[in-house]
């Protein structure tokens, strides 16, 4: 019982974490291919309320690792500005900004690697926020790893494994964890997607999961989804490829449709 409620306060608070994403492709243009993996992990630890990539316009694969990212419902800022620093002054400006007048924020992932960002990280544990790092190896500042500690700093390559291992120790015990079944996280799915349209929003994944955790409060991602043969989805994109493969949803590549609805209701 101890281990159970021990449980329950870890999803309780990560439900209450809000989380602030910013990523400086410049430095960091690993990222291209895994930028779901970001989300995930990031959706793991709580709410984000702001997703923000920083990138030079002048640059062709900046552009194409932008466009990407923002397929997946994250926003693009150009910073076409050639000078040195250039993109790390627009985005310490930015996160500082924006955290002080989102006072609630709890987590601030940071994907970069320049030491010039030492500056923002000591504002922002001085303000009580933790700090999570991704960067590309290589091009590491050893004083970040210092600043946010080995168990807040990653390489973008150990995505994929991060987000496996957090699916692989999800408790076991789900009798006080919030749950669904399948066919009602179909119901939050296609509402999901109406109301993405209806704003004229991009139906990525990443929209689609936020939108369906606002809308029924038993949704706490794809883990809190019951089969009936007890099934579970290691990931949200598990989840939409039984849900194409039983018909009920179409997609495009990190994009997702409704299907007729004559087809629907079948």
């Amino acid at each position: 019982m101890p281990h159970a409620n021990q449980s329950s306060k870890k999803q309780t608070s990560q439900q209450k974490n809000s989380i602030g994403i910013f990523a400086d492709i410049q430095n960091v243009s690993s990222i291209k291919g895994k930028g779901h993996f970001l989300l995930e992990f990031a959706q793991s630890k709580g709410h984000i309320s702001c997703q923000n990539v920083y990138y030079n316009s002048h640059y062709i694969n900046q552009v194409c690792t932008k466009n990407e990212l923002e397929i997946l419902g994250m926003k693009g800022v150009d910073v076409p500005d050639n000078s040195k620093n250039s993109a790390d002054y627009r985005l310490i400006n930015d996160c500082i900004n924006w955290v002080a007048f989102n006072a609630s924020v709890n987590i601030i992932i940071l994907m970069l690697g320049d030491r010039d960002y030492a500056g923002l990280i000591c504002i922002l544990k001085a303000l009580g926020k933790k700090v999570i790092i991704f960067a590309q190896r290589g091009s590491t500042s050893p004083k970040l790893i210092k600043l946010v500690g080995n168990d807040n700093f990653y390489f973008v390559d150990e995505l994929p494994q991060l987000v496996d291992n957090s699916n692989k120790t999800q408790p076991q015990n789900t009798a006080l964890a919030p749950q669904i079944n399948y066919n009602e996280a179909i119901e939050y799915l296609t509402e999901a997607i109406n109301t993405a349209l209806s704003q004229g929003k991009p139906t990525v994944f990443g929209r689609i999961d936020r939108l369906m955790r606002q809308r029924c409060a038993s949704y706490q991602g794809c883990s809190s989804i019951s089969t009936d043969d007890g099934k579970k989805f290691k990931s949200f994109s598990q989840f939409i490829d039984a849900a194409v493969k039983d018909g009920k949803v179409q997609k495009q590549g990190q994009k997702l449709f409704l299907v007729e609805l004559d087809k629907l209701a079948a």
